[in-house]
């Protein structure tokens, strides 16, 4: 017999060596509000067929839990692929990004011809059966040579590709009914699990949409996103003209010696997207009725704020534009008044942690030719002080103001909208693993952060981790909600960072602890980033937007 603690209620049971966790679960009373579809075992994310054989910690979660989410979405793309096969066969169907409240499913069918409204409504219903019927999911561990003799019968280049580059001797793959595929993370036993979803025909190709996180009874809203679509779109067409639609591509690129030549097109394609918003930033404070004044620029966290901001404001120089720069984090209020979130903690992300009304009085008499007394925020004392900085804005001169609630319409709704530009920054990766897992774009942000803080003595990679949920739920709120707003977009997401990020991230995540909590997504992580041939920084400029997490910017 062995020991089971299930920390869901705290009582700890006894079962038979090779209990499953869907076996053990009965065992344990307590709160479901919503289905359990996976578990954390000593804080490792597992399936609940997985079989317990020693005595174990045991986390149950459900599609609210980021883990049980993860494990739900991915059963879910299994089955819109299963189901797209048996009505379309020998169709390709790419997962490409997440947008619009859903995940982005690209569709090529056999002939070429462009998928309808009835084929996406016939895929649906067949979801819909295929959930009736229940159908488990099978999890095969084999030798990576075997899978991938598998998946080169099946035609699977991308799947191939990744695991012939993998470095690793075993891989597991994943049955249902007679489709075989592969997923870099555990599935839900079956998919009679997966009840709550929505497919739309989106964009010539289908959206995706999974469970709410709030309320995992229903699937998520569906919001138009179409500058953040095309902004995705882009680059993977870029991409694709470059050959590299998957990490497998660029894994075989980098040990083919074109790491250089990626570093160097990817910087170029960069500069080349600033000196863009630079130019279509001069022609409008250049132009005689109603010049462009101030410059809003946001992103969520560890999107490369800072270093973009240097560069565009090099490159205005360069246009002849003289910019000035200008921080809403200078407004904040004294720490004393900063809102506080439930659990006592300041919300420094909150709306009104900046004073928008002495904020946006200065800018306004900015636009008006004043000279003003500006503010400095002292983050040691937590106070606003005024230490004699002046600022006026002359002819020839654009303010350039940064902050995460800048693109916010209540920080500057005195400001006339002619006089604004806005700009979103974010990391808007594009690249996938293979056709089938797409790589988060907030895990880009979230190893970026990791490193970053590690590397300047902020926080432990344990203590990043923990801060992220929180940091996520303040984008959701004050940051996303507006990027649509945006003039322009700029992708600050870099082809090989992942590649580059290995060798700085794999020691820092080794170095949580796994009696912790945050184990569960260091463990992840890790298991991620083994997927990326390794790339030495050395090559990476100083004035590299990466330089700003790695270390060695010219600018941070």
């Amino acid at each position: 017999m062995i020991s089971i603690f299930c920390k869901n209620n705290g009582v700890t049971r006894e079962f038979p060596e090779g209990t499953s966790l869907l076996e053990m679960l009965p065992s344990f009373d307590f709160n479901q509000p919503y289905p359990i579809v996976s578990a954390r075992v000593n804080n490792v994310s597992q399936g609940l067929k997985y079989k317990a054989y020693n005595s174990k910690d045991v986390e149950y979660v459900d599609c609210t839990n980021p883990s049980g989410a993860r494990v739900y979405c991915r059963s879910l793309c299994f089955l819109l692929s299963k189901a797209a096969q048996d009505v379309l066969p020998k169709s390709r169907i790419y997962m490409e990004h997440p947008i619009s409240g859903g995940y982005f499913c690209n569709f090529v069918k056999k002939g070429g011809e462009a998928l309808t409204e009835a084929d996406v409504v016939a895929i649906r219903k067949r979801m819909k059966e295929l959930v009736e019927e229940d159908l488990p999911f099978h999890r095969f561990e084999a030798k990576v040579e075997d899978a991938v003799k598998t998946f080169k019968e099946m035609g699977y280049d991308d799947k191939v590709k990744l695991l012939e580059t993998s470095g690793q001797a075993y891989t597991d793959y994943y049955t249902l009914g007679d489709s075989a595929d592969y997923y870099y993370g555990r599935l839900v036993p079956s998919t009679g699990y997966l009840k709550v979803w929505a497919l739309d025909h989106y964009n010539g190709g289908m959206l995706l949409r999974t469970p709410d996180a709030e309320n995992p009874a229903r699937p998520t809203q569906l919001f138009p996103q179409p500058k953040t679509f095309e902004v995705f779109s882009e680059n993977l067409r870029w991409n694709i003209i470059m050959g590299l639609t998957n990490v497998g591509d660029v894994n075989h690129a980098c040990l083919n010696g074109r790491a250089s030549e990626l570093i160097q097109v990817s910087e170029a394609l960069q500069e080349k997207k600033i000196v863009q918003i630079a130019e279509e930033i001069t022609r409008r404070a250049q132009q005689e009725s109603d010049p462009l004044k101030i410059v809003l620029i946001t992103g969520p966290s560890s999107s490369g704020k800072t270093t973009f901001c240097r560069r565009l404001s090099i490159q205005l120089k360069a246009c002849g534009i003289r910019p000035i720069s200008f921080s809403t984090d200078d407004y904040f209020v004294n720490r004393v008044e900063t809102p506080k979130l439930p659990d006592g903690s300041y919300d420094f992300d909150n709306f009104d942690t900046v004073d928008h009304d002495a904020l946006q009085a200065d800018l306004v008499k900015l636009l008006a030719g004043e000279t003003v007394d500006v503010p400095e925020f002292n983050f040691k004392t937590g106070i606003r002080e005024y230490n004699g900085k002046k600022l006026k804005l002359r002819s020839g001169s654009v303010l350039l103001l940064e902050g995460i609630h800048a693109l916010n319409p209540r920080l500057t709704d005195q400001i006339p909208e002619s006089v604004k530009f806005r700009i979103f920054i974010s990391t808007l990766t594009s690249i996938s693993l293979d056709n089938h897992n797409w790589v988060p774009t907030s895990d880009n942000r979230l190893l970026r952060r990791i490193v970053r803080d590690y590397n300047k003595g902020a926080f432990t990679a344990r203590e990043t981790i923990a801060q992220w949920p929180n940091v996520r739920a303040a984008e959701s709120k004050w940051i996303n909600p507006y990027q649509e707003n945006a003039d322009m977009m700029f992708n600050s997401a870099y082809l090989i960072e992942f590649a580059v990020l290995r060798n700085h991230a794999e020691p820092i995540l080794s170095s949580v602890p796994q009696d912790c909590p945050e184990y569960a997504e260091a463990h992840r992580l890790l298991k991620f980033i083994h997927y990326f041939t390794p790339v030495p920084d050395k090559e990476i400029p100083p004035t590299s937007l990466l330089r700003e997490f790695v270390g060695g910017s010219l600018y941070v």
